[in-house]
């Protein structure tokens, strides 16, 4: 049964979850595999975890395995606030396993791992349950008949020390040295990825010290977080394996480039004579758009100010998100072009109504991966509803364009702190109806507590604090 806010679990769903789990719970003892790691992803941009031991996966499957929902107020130093929907020592809900996604860990031996969906004692959705969002989303655009595919690119620094950052490679940006100085590394880290089900794209040395960066293929939008979710928690275990830290904050270093997670989205046809095709290619809009792609990619621009609440939500993200770093500090679009916000990808000519796609630059790895693709598709739906069109791309650097013709093409700087970006964010009606109240109000608290957590901190200060908490 695909969950959605209506789904409660009834006695018949219950029993049928639990014959699942006792059947994988068998595989996986054949396998050798003790435990099973539940996760989810707080409002915080953490992944936190229960565990229930192999034998014990039937009865988590069936009826849940209890967690505090004060999780979803957590600020990333571990410290609380309260929301009017959820905060405090009182209540629980219940992780249940997505049985599949269920898989091995071939980066931690004798584990394996599966993302959880959250429900009431009741057993209906929890309304802070973001894979549930995620799935609504997914399924108004489906109604439309249009589907998505979407991708996460993972950044990460590596560090030989745990305390500040050291890093563990010293070769130029981009550059081969990086790759043989960790070649074992790499090569177990891909190794593990293709072992756990994941398909690596490419691999390659990032610009900032110590720093790489890895593409996955493209899934459909829940798909897509599962896998960025498993993704990272690969590369923190194959890095601890050999010694080393991995990092994905926004901000390693005060004064260096951050870690981004930049977002590929792609919107497709369904009910076509000839099969699925890409709106993104094909058509007569601008680059090659069709008018709904076009009309989907301007939805997106439009709420760029307030998704950063969403996609850009710590202070040390504001740190990352400056002009003429590549991080999209612009409320723009382009082709090609890694300082605009959003960058229009074609693909080589012969694949363009396969590869073409939007990049969101200006997103980074401490946010929910699953509500920054409900959010993002709620704001392209908007477009689409309403027939937007795009302006005219950007074809330069928007900090090297003065700033009258910025103003006259209506290239924006976006919000340069995170209190801005909430303004915005709690002014959006799209997005508040998308999300719902109790998301909404959960993500405007937990991002003022942050601000207040901050509050007179230094970059550097910054820094440090959120380096090993992504």
């Amino acid at each position: 049964m695909e969950q959605t806010f209506d789904t409660v679990l009834d006695g018949h769903e219950r029993a049928r979850l639990g014959a699942r789990a006792a059947e994988a719970a068998r595989r996986l003892a054949g396998e050798d595999i003790a435990a099973v790691a539940l996760t989810w992803v707080d409002v915080s941009g953490i992944t936190r975890t229960k565990t229930v031991p192999v034998a014990r996966l039937e009865h988590a499957a069936t009826w849940g395995v209890g967690m505090s929902p004060t999780f979803d107020v957590f600020l990333l130093d571990d410290s609380a606030v309260s929301g009017r929907h959820v905060g405090g020592p009182v209540g629980d809900l219940r992780l249940h396993p997505d049985l599949d996604r269920l898989v091995p860990l071939a980066a931690l031996p004798g584990w394996a791992h599966a993302p959880a969906n959250r429900f009431t004692q009741d057993g209906a959705v929890h309304p802070l349950d973001g894979r549930a969002l995620l799935r609504r989303e997914t399924g108004r655009l489906a109604a439309g008949g249009w589907t998505i595919k979407t991708a996460f690119e993972i950044e990460w620094a590596v560090s030989t020390t745990a305390e500040e950052f050291t890093p563990a490679c010293h070769g130029p940006a981009y550059g081969m040295t990086r790759i043989s100085e960790l070649a074992g590394y790499l090569r177990a880290l891909l190794t593990a990825l293709e072992r756990t089900g994941v398909s690596v794209d490419q691999l390659h040395p990032e610009y900032a010290a110590g720093q790489y960066e890895l593409s996955v293929a493209a899934e459909d939008p829940v798909g897509a977080a599962d896998t960025a979710v498993l993704v990272r928690e690969t590369i923190r275990a194959v890095t601890l394996e050999h010694g080393m830290h991995a990092t994905f904050s926004p901000k390693v270093v005060a004064g260096s480039v951050g870690n981004g997670a930049h977002v590929h989205i792609s919107l497709w046809r369904e009910d076509t004579g000839d099969g699925p095709a890409n709106a993104m290619a094909g058509g007569a809009g601008p680059c090659g758009m069709t008018d709904a792609g076009q009309a989907f990619a301007a939805g997106i621009l439009d709420h760029l100010p307030a998704l950063l609440a969403i996609g850009a939500p710590s202070v040390a993200s504001y740190l990352r998100l400056v002009p003429s770093h590549w991080a999209g500090a612009f409320a723009c679009w382009g082709l090609e072009n890694r300082e605009a916000a959003l960058r229009f990808v074609t693909g080589a000519q012969g694949e363009r109504d396969r590869a073409a796609n939007l990049e969101v630059k200006c997103f980074d790895a401490a946010a929910n991966p699953y509500l920054v693709l409900a959010a993002l598709l709620a704001a392209g739906r908007a477009g689409l509803d309403a027939g937007r069109t795009l302006p005219d791309p950007v074809g330069v650097d928007p900090a090297g364009m003065p700033e009258e013709e910025r103003a006259a093409r209506g290239v924006r700087p976006l919000p340069a702190s995170l209190a801005e970006a909430v303004a915005a964010f709690e002014q959006d009606a799209v997005l508040e109806d998308a999300l719902g109240e109790a998301v909404t109000d959960t993500v405007a608290a937990v991002r003022r507590g942050e601000i207040a957590l901050f509050d007179g901190a230094a970059p550097e200060e910054i820094a440090a604090a959120t380096r090993w908490r992504h």
